[in-house]
This record gives structure tokens, C-alpha cells and sequence, in this order.
């Protein structure tokens, strides 16, 4: 199960939030949180207030529905840094000219899940499956020639 968190219309250009998400990508929770405590860049406290609130929406829905969710096992699944809307400006430029230039806004997502669940979730599936049994290779190819009919050449007379 994943938990996920959202921060919208955020003042920072989709292309360095990425930088910033890319460091967290596939790390625990706990040392993503380390490493956004320590990155110099102005939207990793942003970012790390995101990943707390996606970890209190882990906890809040694990009460709710009476979920076993271990949060020193989550890890950071997904983290995507989206364009929004973007704000145009124009700056004055000499001999009353001007130059248009854009503010870039960005909405960031960040999806967490359990490193276990997963693991636990493929033997489930494994377990749960019925193996159908397989055709042969004559079968299928019987099969895909059955329905259509044979073009033959008729000779002139």
C-alpha cells in the first residue's frame, strides 16, 4: 500500500525540485529525512515537511483501518516533481523596451511504501495462483489459423 503526499503551486522550478528528489528516491524514511535536513538547497525543508506528512498520513490511515504498517520500514517509492502553472513577468529592458521572461511553479508528490509489503504481497500471489496449464506451440498456432480462410490461385483457362 502506498501513502502519499502532495505539495501544490510551489515556488521553485520543476528541474531543481528534481535535484533534490533524486537524492531521496529509494531511501528509507528515516535517512531521507537526514539528508533533507542537510541539503543546501531552498526546497529541501519544503520537501522534508512533505515526507513527515506523508509519514503521518502512513500512521493516520494504519489507525483507521487497522493496517500493520511498520513505519521504520517505509521508503520513499516514488518522488516526482511536476510543472504547474507558470507566471509571466516582464522586466524593463533598455531604451523603453521590455523582456518577458516566466516564473516556473511546480507541484511535488511523494509516495511511500512499506519495503516488506512488497516482498510479502509477491509470495502471496505466488502462493494464491493457480498454474493454468500451458498450450503447445502446435496448439497455438492451430488456433490462429483455424478462423481465417485460405487464399488459393485460380488458374486461368
Amino acid at each position: 500500500m502506498e501513502f502519499t503526499a502532495e505539495a501544490r503551486f510551489q515556488r521553485v522550478s520543476p528541474q531543481k525540485a528534481r535535484l533534490v528528489l533524486d537524492l531521496i528516491k529509494g531511501m528509507r524514511v528515516e535517512q531521507a529525512l537526514d539528508t533533507l535536513a542537510f541539503t543546501k538547497k531552498r526546497i529541501a525543508p519544503d520537501i522534508h515537511k512533505l515526507v513527515r506528512s506523508a509519514v503521518q498520513n502512513a500512521t493516520y490511515v494504519s489507525d483507521e483501518k487497522g493496517l500493520d504498517v511498520d513505519v521504520d520500514n517505509l521508503y520513499v517509492k516514488r518522488a516526482v516533481a511536476n510543472e504547474g502553472p507558470r507566471m509571466k513577468r516582464i522586466r524593463p529592458a533598455p531604451m523603453g523596451r521590455a523582456f518577458r521572461y516566466q516564473r516556473r511553479i511546480s507541484h511535488i508528490q511523494i509516495a511511500l511504501a512499506e519495503k516488506n509489503a512488497q516482498a510479502k504481497a509477491d509470495v502471496a500471489t505466488v502462493v494464491g495462483e493457480e498454474s493454468a496449464p500451458a498450450k503447445s506451440a502446435a496448439a497455438k498456432t492451430k488456433g490462429k489459423t483455424a478462423g481465417k480462410p485460405s487464399a488459393k490461385k485460380k488458374s486461368k483457362k
